[in-house]
């Protein structure tokens, strides 16, 4: 049972479910009503195994750093719960079963734009951007900005604009989510050499660009109701939670409490998880 539990840990879970009610969110808005339940499910297994391996891998890519962090040295690979040889093999066999999922089941656009996400977080951000640059979270960002365009893939077999839009949110959003963690976590990443923004340019700086980012955000959060894809539903929450957003980032860039920046972290992830439920709620009730 520990032996489950420690590989169901090795795919981060928490962050395998977020991408999933964003690629869930990005279906459901691909068409006017729910028309086939049965697709959804299927695509939403393939896109969790395949986000499942790239997590498994960034693990074993990153399993040295991760036992020198109190964020990460619980995981199963610096426990000793689980050796790389296994975690690398139990990677590639989900990997590719979500794969080939999605292949056979869903549409051949899903399975390489999934495929393309998982090479771009597991290999391209963590083995180089990660550690070549402090704007590793801003390019290795688009990767995780995928979700939604895949669900949105999964049931129309194309990539829409509005589905971009989607990925333009997600992929605002990241700085400003990651840099807050940053900040807090400034000293181990200083420890690593890996060089985060608040190590290399400091948390004054890191603070500003956390404030411009989340202008930015405001701005494209926005959009969705200016192109016509949503209504005054999404557009009132949208001004609602990006306006809270910004007050989280001018009060940490105010503060020199640290804990500031936790707060910050906590709510963008509410942000981001509310802001799509506001297009949800506008998509189907207006």
């Amino acid at each position: 049972m520990n032996l489950i539990k420690s590989y169901y840990l090795l795919c981060k879970p928490n962050v395998v479910y977020m991408m999933l009610i964003c690629a869930f969110v990005g279906m459901l808005l691909a068409e006017d009503s729910v028309s086939s339940i049965s697709t959804i499910c299927i695509a939403l297994f393939g896109i969790a195994l395949c986000s499942g391996s790239a997590a498994a891998i960034n693990q074993v890519i990153d399993r040295k750093a991760d036992a020198a962090m109190t964020r990460t040295d619980q995981r199963p690979l610096p426990q000793g719960e689980l050796s790389a040889f296994h975690a690398s093999c139990f990677a590639f066999v989900i990997g590719m079963l979500g794969a080939l999922i999605l292949y056979v089941f869903i549409n051949t656009l899903t399975m390489v734009l999934t495929l393309a996400s998982l090479i771009g977080y597991a290999f391209i951000y963590t083995v180089y951007l990660k550690r070549a640059t402090p704007q590793n979270i801003v390019i290795g960002g688009l990767a995780g900005a995928a979700p939604p365009l895949l669900g949105w893939s999964s049931i129309s077999n194309s990539i829409d604009p509005y589905a971009l839009l989607l990925v333009l949110i997600i992929f605002v959003w990241t700085p400003p989510h990651f840099w807050a963690l940053a900040i807090y976590r400034k000293d181990e990443y200083a420890k690593e050499s890996i060089p985060m923004l608040p190590v290399t340019h400091g948390v004054a700086f890191t603070k500003l660009q956390i404030v411009l980012y989340t202008i930015i955000l405001f701005i494209v959060s926005i959009l969705p109701y200016v192109v016509l894809m949503s209504g005054e539903i999404y557009l009132v929450s949208s001004v609602i939670l990006s306006s809270m957003f910004l007050y989280y980032s001018i009060k940490l860039y105010f503060s020199n409490d640290d804990s500031v920046a936790m707060k910050t972290f906590n709510f963008s992830i509410y942000y981001i998880f509310l802001i799509f439920i506001a297009l949800l709620a506008d998509h189907y009730l207006m």
